[in-house]
């Protein structure tokens, strides 16, 4: 009765160019310039980010994303890019991320199904 939609388009993406890199959930903040004189005007904050080349030990090539600083330390702190995939929520991966995400695990089991077989 109810048309189909992709799932896509049913997430919401207050800041889109989150969902094209690992942002680690950091989105662009909002508040106030206050001077002496106490006259607010709004501005904006955005997130820390960095073009960055990281090696997939899964897919054996360097991978171009877009990687906030804090999404950086996570990423030392699991060890390599392919256990911080495997490990973080998918709602701090975004698109990309969980695109990402998907190859390595088909990388992953098609090594595990190559071992067994052999």
């Amino acid at each position: 009765m109810f048309p189909s939609i992709p799932l896509l388009a049913v997430v919401s993406a207050p800041f889109k160019r989150s969902q094209l890199g690992l942002f680690q959930g950091k989105m662009k903040q909002y508040g106030n310039n206050v001077p002496n004189s106490k006259h607010k005007t709004r501005r904006t904050w955005l997130p820390n980010v960095h073009n960055q080349r990281l090696y997939s030990d899964a897919l054996q090539q360097f991978v171009r994303l877009k990687v906030t600083a804090r999404a950086l330390k996570t990423i030392k702190k699991y060890g390599n890019i392919d256990k911080y995939l495997l490990n973080t929520k998918p709602e701090l991966l975004g698109w990309e991320g969980m695109r990402l995400r998907l190859l390595v695990r088909e990388k992953q089991q098609v090594g595990e199904v190559a071992k067994v077989a052999s």
